[in-house]
C-alpha cells in the first residue's frame, strides 16, 4: 500500500514571534498604514505590486492630491489617471486602476467589498493582493502571497525548488493559510511584508535581526544565497525602435498608443516599424526612404538629426531607441481623430508619457534651449 505524507504547515509560534517582531520592529508610519480607509489602502497595494516602496512615496501622494476620493479617480478621463501614473511603469495596472473604481462605484456604490473573493473580482486585483486589502481595512483572515513572502517562506521552511513552479507556488498557499493566526492578522500580515523588504532581503538578509533565525533552515545550512531558487535563467531578447522627434513651432507631434500592450494608452513617438527583433549587436541606422514617406504625412521635412540611441529595458525585452530629431519648413494640417497630437513643449513634464520617452524629449528640449541661448 502506497503511504501519502500528510502536510502539516500549521504552527501557531510562527504568526506569534513574527507578530511580536512586528510591533516593536515593524514599518507603522507608511502613508497608507493606520486607516481602514479601502481606497487608500487598495491604491498602496496596486502601487506597490512590482515597485518598491521608495518609488512610490511621490507618486501616492501626488495621485492622492489629484484624486482624493474613488469617486473623483472613477470620474476622471483615463488620459489623467495614466498621465499621473507616468514613470511609475507596468502601465497596465493604472488602466486597472481606473476600471476598478468605475466597477467599485457602479456595482458596490463606491466601496469596496470586504470579502476577498469578491474583491479578486476586481480589475488588478489579484488573490494576493485582495487578501492583503481585506486585512488591512477590515481585519480578513486571508493570507499573502508576494515575492517577499515566497522568499521568506523559502528560507524559513528550506523550500528547495522554483516558487514559480506550480506545485511549489501551490505549496507555498497551503503554507500561508495553515499560518494564518487567530488574532493579529493586520501585523501578521505586514510583518510578512516588513521581513521580506527589510530583513529577508534578496542580496543582503539581515539574518541577525531577524526573528526567524532560530528555525531559519536556510540560515543553519548557510544557504540564504541559494534560497529562493531562482528562475531559469533565458537570453533577453533585444529590439530596437526608430522613434520620430518631431518638433514645429514650439510643440511636438506624438501618437496614442494603443489600450493594450507595451506603453498602452500613453502617448510616444511616432515609430517607424514598431519595436523590432534586433539581429546585430547594433541598433541599425534609420531607412531615410520611409522616414521621409512618414513624416511626408505631416508636413515638409526641414532638416533630421540621429541623436544617440537610448536603451530601455522591460521584463521581457531590451529595447534600443533610435531617435531621429525633425524640423518642419511646413506643417500638413491633420484630421481630428487621426491619433496624433500636437503638445506644446512647456506640457511635456506633466504629460502621459512613458519614462523613456519623457527624458529623451526633455533633454532633447533642454539641449537646443541651451545652443540657443549660446548663439546669442
Amino acid at each position: 500500500m502506497k503511504v501519502v505524507a500528510v502536510e502539516n504547515f500549521a504552527d501557531p509560534s510562527f504568526s506569534a514571534d513574527l507578530i511580536g517582531w512586528q510591533k516593536v520592529h515593524g514599518r507603522h508610519a507608511l502613508p497608507w498604514q493606520n486607516t481602514r480607509d479601502a481606497y487608500l489602502i487598495w491604491l498602496s497595494e496596486i502601487m506597490l505590486q512590482q515597485t518598491q516602496v521608495s518609488a512610490v512615496l511621490g507618486y501616492y501622494a501626488r495621485f492622492l492630491q489629484r484624486f482624493p476620493t474613488l469617486r473623483d479617480l472613477a470620474a476622471a478621463p483615463v488620459e489623467d489617471v495614466m498621465a499621473q501614473w507616468s514613470g511609475l511603469g507596468y502601465y497596465t495596472r493604472a488602466r486597472n486602476l481606473h476600471k476598478c473604481a468605475q466597477r467599485v462605484v457602479a456595482e458596490y456604490d463606491g466601496v469596496f467589498p470586504s470579502d476577498p473573493l469578491l474583491l479578486a473580482e476586481l480589475p488588478g486585483i489579484g488573490r494576493s493582493t485582495a487578501a492583503a486589502i481585506a486585512a488591512f481595512s477590515s481585519g480578513r483572515r486571508a493570507a499573502i502571497m508576494d515575492g517577499n513572502v515566497k522568499r521568506v517562506f523559502a528560507r524559513v521552511f528550506g523550500i528547495d525548488t522554483y516558487p514559480g513552479e506550480k506545485k511549489t507556488e501551490e505549496a507555498m498557499w497551503r503554507r500561508a493559510e495553515a499560518l494564518l493566526p487567530e488574532a493579529g492578522i493586520e501585523s501578521y500580515t505586514q510583518g510578512l511584508m516588513d521581513m521580506g523588504a527589510t530583513l529577508c532581503t534578496r542580496s543582503s538578509p539581515s539574518c541577525e535581526r531577524c526573528p526567524m533565525q532560530p528555525r531559519c533552515v536556510a540560515f543553519a545550512s548557510s544557504r540564504t544565497r541559494e534560497l529562493p531558487v531562482r528562475k531559469p535563467k533565458k537570453a533577453t531578447p533585444e529590439k530596437h525602435a526608430v522613434m520620430l522627434a518631431v518638433v514645429d513651432n514650439g510643440q511636438v507631434l506624438l501618437e496614442q498608443r494603443p489600450p493594450s500592450g507595451i506603453w498602452g494608452g500613453l502617448l510616444s513617438l511616432p515609430e517607424l516599424d514598431g519595436h523590432i527583433a534586433l539581429e546585430d549587436d547594433e541598433a541599425p541606422e534609420a531607412d531615410q526612404d520611409a522616414l521621409l514617406r512618414t513624416v511626408s504625412r505631416f508636413g515638409e521635412m526641414e532638416s533630421c538629426e540621429r541623436l544617440s540611441t537610448v536603451t530601455h529595458v522591460f521584463t521581457h525585452y531590451k529595447l534600443h531607441i533610435v531617435p531621429c530629431h525633425i524640423t518642419l519648413s511646413r506643417r500638413q494640417a491633420m484630421a481630428a481623430e487621426s491619433g496624433y497630437v500636437w503638445l506644446d513643449i512647456a506640457k511635456l513634464a506633466d504629460a502621459a508619457l512613458p519614462a523613456p520617452v519623457k527624458k529623451l524629449l526633455l533633454e532633447l528640449v533642454g539641449d537646443r534651449r541651451e545652443a540657443q541661448q549660446r548663439m546669442f
